[in-house]
């Protein structure tokens, strides 16, 4: 059965909090397959309280929060800008970031919260979602393929100064989750 988790846009309050769950999320899935120094360095630039602070407070993103039970379980992070140009559907809208700590997974929690991101690309005028995931990560990859997104290409994601590949994934955003 499906935990009963909450979601809620995160608010200026929220960036402590989110910085250290986010650091947490990133070095949990990929630290095994990475060089220490590289994961620091990705971790130090991406997720310091400040950023996550100006991040939450652009009119460009908006994150989003799960809780369960009071406990934070799981965020995104949806982004509006220039799209690569493997994305072809109108009015896209990227996931920058979508986690949910591993005590939560298969618990329903991924699926509350794709299920909030899609309400929220739509309520802001997207019509397309689009992500990029390590091409390393066939559990997020399986999981976004169940919800529908496809993979139209590829591009670079570094990560200290290890250059990498993340696999490009789309899908139309509809009435339908």
């Amino acid at each position: 059965m499906p935990l009963p988790a909450t979601i809620r846009p995160a608010t200026p309050d929220d960036a402590a909090t989110l910085s250290a769950f986010a650091r947490d999320c990133f070095h949990d899935a990929f630290a095994a397959d990475n060089r220490a120094e590289d994961m620091a360095a990705y971790l130090a630039a991406t997720f310091s309280p400040e950023r996550q602070a100006a991040e939450i407070a652009d009119a460009a993103t908006t994150v989003l929060l799960a809780h369960v039970d009071g406990a934070l379980a799981g965020y995104a992070l949806l982004a509006t800008g220039a799209a690569p140009p493997a994305i072809t559907g109108p009015a896209p809208i990227e996931l920058r970031r979508f986690y949910v700590a591993r005590p939560w997974h298969g618990r329903g929690v991924a699926d509350r919260l794709m299920d909030a991101v899609l309400d929220t690309a739509r309520a802001r005028g997207a019509a397309t979602l689009w992500l990029g995931v390590w091409e390393r990560n066939p559990r997020a990859i399986a999981y976004y393929r169940k919800r529908g997104f496809v993979d139209v290409g590829s591009w670079a994601f570094v990560l200290g100064s290890d250059r990498q590949t993340d696999r490009v994934m789309t899908r139309a955003i509809s009435d339908e989750r």
